[in-house]
């Protein structure tokens, strides 16, 4: 490419001049190219090293006048016909108006303007997208895609200098990590090293350091364990390897994900030495953070955030921390942890305006809501452009109604039998409650069909308590009290300052009153719910009456959620339930419906209405628990692997303990999937809930360790999984809430109490401040990264489980062994892969279904079957591979989607490595046949098609009909008795029994479809050492099944004389047209012919019904039933072909058309045309004398 004019001093050094001029010099440099020698090797390496190599292509174009020492770099490329290009352009248009010009600084001068002005035209014609990455950086990008072979589509994402330990030594060179692979090359003194790893097949990423490795990242797939160091900035490099290893694990996981990460958004402003592609992930990592922080939307993205303090009133004092700023929200977070974090919903902002700076308080900035609250943030960089940024979102946010400041609660009762709850106070005069905005448009779905509460179901079913008015029904108000005076200095709703009195209030369990409320607020979900106004209604509107899998699902389990509670022994409860699980199953069909749903759906709607147990289940499935309600709870698995860890880490003495009995991979998937409502009675249960909805999954990995620690002796002394599953069930059981106003529900778990010795009571308060006592330094972002780590573990294990699976539902009937179709299930599975984040449509992930059986999954279409067939087939025909393996792709695709499975794939491939020769030549006698065959190969294809979907149908044998037709009534009758179940046992185990084709079964060969078998096998010995030999045993072979069907077509239609005398005076038989010399004619006879012989055999269906049917049933049992034959009598839809004779006559004599015969080549049939020819004079002299 034209570079802009740079100064060279030293235009030999590391350089070899290879033309030359008196005014431009073309260099080649050292170590690229042919020979070199010690120099070469050591520039080659220095390049390598040094990365001179992405700077420095290996040929340049340097200007040069007579007497100047100072040379010009123009031009430069990565090939020798790239340079040559531009050397003569610069020959053709420069040299001769050069050599016009007198002053040498002139010369220089014209040449440097002309060489920017070419530049300057390129550029122009551009596209603006190519100018985001640095000029660097695309030189290391395009050195990338030639060392490893990688397409445009690979984008490479960053490239580090560090050293591979091949053994134990360190190889310097350059570690590439791109969108799908992570590669490296290393050239030292000749040596060269490359890999190239598909992050998908990454297994375990680790930055450690031993004493024989540095500090180093530990790569671990399958088959090897890679080591990398000397770093320059190892936990940058770490970090991007993590996120993009976490993005191959969500492309397995889930193909939306990967769609979307497939195009990332393009960077506002282009940085210097850093690609688009690193910052768009840079972003997504701060955004994927900034939402998890403040339990935001998904669909939320950070502008920028920046340091400032918050004043806060309720301790009068400013705090250091961050603003961050979003398109809907602005949020702070405190340096110092859990002393402040707010979140400030934009469509809440009245006012926000610059107050006056002084020196104690610098650039002040005011933000006002509509709940009368007041920020007040100070300390602000850039505080002009962060207001003008808040306005611009501020702009672009929609009006809302203000909400009401009183706490209604309505009810939209169809029932009249129910009495009308009167409504309760506000709390608070300032308060601005979650429900309030529901209040003034009360729901009411399906009101015809059952009553719907616009409430919690626990109002309406709470049972006259005594307790309401005893000793606990005071400590509920004084809760109650506690929490009003909260909101009075810190807030209510969506704007309250969240602190350490908040989370001490939650620990201390959150009143019945307030937790609908509260668990909307703290999980995020009031958000969503209050901008998709109408969403839940109209889901279950498109929802009621569909049915589906989930559908299914949802109402065998519907029963089986907390049966014991009166709020779901009744259609009210159950309706609600109902229509919340099948609303979420219809907004997010890749989820549908788990089991556990059911359970914590019904704890929700307890507490909450309708819409808001719909928001919060979406908050819980898609943001708190991600990944734990899919079909194979991927989520459960890795906070199961991370409670494993950290039993390892905070109780080592339990942990080889509890993996010796398989404990804790039984306890944690029914912990952590109804969160221990399954586990618990419900009253203590619904206050682990609490803190979770406040302090997500971090909360219940440090009760569950807490559960264990308790526990701890009697776990050590178990002898078996049985046993420590007693002692937890017994202990979890009498966990209790001594607190709770409302009556004890009957658990389940309470068969596990036995035993004379009354069972020692927990309560839950206790075993909450014991979890935060002894495991409170666990930390959200601690989690988050043992997350990842869990999850290459777990969708690896998963991936082999469906690969054995897949192996094993295969393996039975294919020749190959266990070890090679695993072998072929990765090659399979890399290729489908490559696909999709290679292809130039999406079709390819789309086509990926996980809720389809693991055999189902992953398929490939033909153009990557082509590829595959190419490197793996033992039938190399040279340049007719391709066609051969588009054959075998439509003879494998059964259902004609123009997809196969593994198992399709594995049945070709082991028919052509591991059948006996009849089985291969069956292969290949079906590659040549419809619907191998397209119609487009052959010139009479179309017409084989038809006579084989029709005729082939129609030959069977009157034994068969009659057989057939005497089965026909039984079938009938055994169809319309249910009871007669052993006449289904046997139909399935007919059904199960492996029907073998055998040769009988296969349709006949037409003469176009034969001349491309004999070109198949031809293009099969192509280049072997007897390719002469082995073509004239073709051409023999070939020519002798000729004269057989042609003797076999004599004697099959001897038996229909009498039918030949109706047209013994007309023109020549067909059949002797098809025997002239050349194929050519052959062929164009047969066409032209086939129109009389319908007319022919029309005229004696005319003439002699009857014995046209007679003759037609004598030769119901024969071979000779070629269409184009006038000597049978066959009905029009029977004569469509008249290239099929019988079932030795596939071709005529002479048409086997093959363009690469040898002169010397002799067809053994050639005196066929003057043997048939007396043979058909003796015959009608013999019929004439009938």
């Amino acid at each position: 490419m034209w570079l802009g004019p740079e100064e060279v001093l030293l235009a030999g050094a590391l350089w070899v001049t290879e033309r030359a001029n008196p005014f431009f010099l073309l260099q080649r440099r050292r170590g690229h190219g042919k020979g070199g020698g010690l120099t070469g090797l050591l520039v080659g390496t220095l390049d390598v090293v040094l990365d001179s190599s992405a700077r420095v292509a290996p040929y340049r174009i340097l200007h040069q006048t007579q007497d100047s020492q100072v040379y010009w770099a123009v031009a430069c490329g990565s090939s020798r016909k790239e340079i040559t290009k531009h050397w003569e352009w610069l020959e053709n248009n420069l040299l001769q108006t050069l050599s016009i010009f007198d002053n040498e600084e002139d010369i220089t001068t014209f040449v440097k303007g002309k060489i920017h002005g070419i530049i300057a035209e390129e550029n122009k014609n551009e596209q603006p997208q190519s100018e985001e990455d640095p000029g660097k950086f695309k030189e290391a990008e395009l050195k990338m895609r030639k060392q490893f072979g990688m397409p445009e589509v690979e984008k490479l994402v960053n490239y580090y200098s560090c050293s591979y330990w091949k053994g134990r030594v360190p190889r310097q060179g350059w570690l590439y990590l791109t969108v799908n692979h992570l590669c490296f090359y290393s050239f030292l003194l000749g040596k060269e090293v490359t890999l190239v790893i598909q992050w998908v097949d990454v297994t375990q990423l680790e930055k450690n350091a031993t004493l024989l490795f540095p500090e180093c990242i530990k790569v671990s797939t399958r088959d090897s364990e890679l080591y990398f160091s000397m770093f320059l900035n190892i936990n940058e490099t770490f970090k991007l390897m993590e996120q993009l290893a976490n993005i191959a694990m969500r492309q397995l996981l889930d193909n939306e994900s990967f769609l979307q990460d497939k195009s990332l958004p393009k960077p506002r402003k282009p940085l210097k030495n850093i690609s688009a592609l690193k910052r768009d992930l840079d972003a997504r990592a701060k955004n994927e953070c900034y939402r998890a922080t403040f339990r935001l939307p998904k669909d939320e993205c950070l502008d920028g955030h920046t340091d400032c303090t918050l004043w806060t009133p309720f301790n009068k004092m400013h705090i250091p921390g961050q603003m961050f700023v979003s398109n809907n929200y602005i949020c702070f977070a405190s340096k110092a942890e859990e002393a402040c974090h707010l979140i400030i919903p934009l469509r809440e902002v009245t006012i926000v305006e610059k107050a006056d700076s002084s020196s104690v308080l610098p650039s002040p900035l005011s933000i006002s809501t509509k709940s009368k609250m007041t920020f007040f943030f100070a300390n602000l960089k850039d505080r002009d452009f962060l207001v003008q940024r808040i306005s611009d979102f501020l702009q672009r946010t929609p009006s809302k109604k203000p909400c009401s400041s009183d706490r209604e609660w309505k009810w939209n009762l169809a029932d009249p039998g129910c009495e009308e709850v009167p409504e309760l106070p506000s709390s608070s005069p300032l308060a601005v409650s979650p429900t309030s905005a529901l209040s003034s448009r009360p729901v009411n779905f399906c009101a015809g069909e059952v009553p719907t509460a616009s409430q919690g179901l626990l109002k309406l079913f709470r049972r006259n308590s005594e307790e309401l008015l005893g000793p606990k029904g005071a400590k509920e108000k004084m809760k109650e009290e506690s929490w009003n005076i909260h909101f009075f200095e810190y807030g209510r709703g969506m704007c309250m300052y969240r602190t350490a009195k908040t989370r001490e209030l939650v620990q201390k369990g959150i009143p019945e009153n307030l937790r609908g409320e509260l668990w909307l607020l703290f999980s995020g979900a009031w958000n969503e719910m209050v901008t998709h106004p109408g969403y839940y209604a109209d889901l279950v509107e498109k929802s009621m009456g569909k049915y589906n899998l989930a559908t299914e699902e949802i109402e065998r389990d519907l029963h089986r959620s907390m049966p014991e509670h009166p709020a779901f022994q009744n259609e009210l409860g159950i309706a609600a339930l109902r229509r919340v699980l099948t609303a979420y199953a219809f907004r997010n069909p890749t989820i549908g419906y788990c089991q556990a749903m059911n359970i914590v759906t019904s704890v929700l709607l307890l507490y909450c209405n309708e819409e808001e147990a719909f928001w919060l289940l979406v908050a819980l499935c898609e943001r708190m628990l991600p990944d734990y309600y899919n079909t194979r709870v991927v989520g459960a698995l890795v906070d199961q692997g991370i409670f494993e860890e950290l039993t390892r880490e905070y109780l080592p003495q339990l942990s080889e303990k509890m993996q010796d009995l398989g404990v804790i991979s039984t306890i944690s998937l029914s912990w952590f999937l109804t969160l221990f409502l399954s586990v618990m009675p419900f009253e203590s249960a619904v206050v682990i809930v609490d803190c979770f909805f406040y302090e997500g999954i971090k909360f219940i990995l440090q009760v569950s360790l807490a559960i264990l620690d308790a526990n701890m002796e009697k776990l050590l002394q178990c002898c078996d999984e049985g046993e420590a599953m007693t002692i937890l069930g017994r202990y979890l059981d009498n966990v209790v809430n001594r607190q709770s106003v409302s009556p004890p529900i009957p658990h389940l778990h309470a068969l596990l109490t036995s035993g004379d010795d009354p069972p020692l009571e927990i309560d839950i308060f206790e075993l909450i401040k014991t979890s935060y006592e002894k495991f409170s330094n666990l930390k959200a972002d601690d989690i988050e990264q043992m997350r990842f780590k869990q999850r290459l573990k777990v969708i690896q294990s998963l991936e082999d489980t469906a690969k054995k699976s897949v192996v094993r539902a295969v393996s039975s009937d294919i020749g190959f062994s266990i070890e090679e179709l695993e072998e072929l299930y990765v090659v399979f599975k890399a290729k489908y892969l490559m696909s999709c984040y290679w292809g130039n449509n999406r079709a390819a992930a789309a086509r990926r279904d996980q809720s389809l059986p693991y055999l189902e999954q992953y398929r490939i279409d033909m153009e990557q079957f082509k590829e595959l067939f190419i490197s793996l087939t033992p039938w190399s025909c040279g340049a007719h591979t391709p066609v051969l393996a588009g054959r075998l792709f439509r003879l494998l695709d059964e259902n004609r989607d123009s997809l196969i499975n593994f198992k399709e794939f594995v049945t070709g491939m082991s028919g052509m490595y591991h059948g006996d020769l009849t089985e291969k030549l069956k292969v290949l006698y079906k590659l040549h046949l419809p619907p191998a065959l397209n119609p487009e190969e052959t010139e009479s294809a179309l017409e084989a098609t038809s006579y084989f979907t029709e005729d082939v149908t129609t030959e069977e044998t009157q034994e068969d009909k009659g057989r057939r037709n005497e089965n026909g009534p039984e079938k009938e009758e055994k169809g319309t008795s249910p009871q007669d179940y052993k006449y289904y046992l046997r139909m399935w185990a007919k059904e199960k029994e492996s029907k073998k084709e055998t040769i009988k079964d296969l349709p006949k060969m037409s003469q176009e479809q034969f001349i491309e078998l004999c070109k198949t096998l031809y293009n099969m010995f192509s280049e072997d050492p007897v390719e002469q030999e082995l073509y004239h045993a073709i051409a023999t072979v070939a020519s002798l099944l000729l004269r057989i069907g042609e003797v076999g077509k004599k004697f099959s239609n001897r038996p229909v004389r009498k039918s030949e005398d109706c047209k013994a005076n007309n023109t020549q038989d067909p059949v002797s047209e098809e025997e002239s010399p050349t194929s050519e004619q052959s062929q164009n006879s047969a066409v032209e012919q086939q129109p009389q012989a319908d007319h022919e055999d029309k005229t004696c269906d005319d003439a002699q019904p009857e014995k046209t049917q007679q003759e037609n049933q004598t030769l119901g049992d024969g071979s000779g039933e070629g269409q184009g034959s006038p000597l049978q009598l066959l009905s029009d839809d029977e004569t469509k072909d008249d290239m099929s004779m019988s079932s030795y006559s596939m071709v005529s004599t002479g048409s086997l058309q093959c363009e690469d015969i040898a002169d010397d080549t002799v067809l053994v049939g050639c005196e066929g045309s003057s043997s048939a020819a007396r043979f058909r004079g003796n015959l009608h002299s013999r019929r004439s004398l009938a």
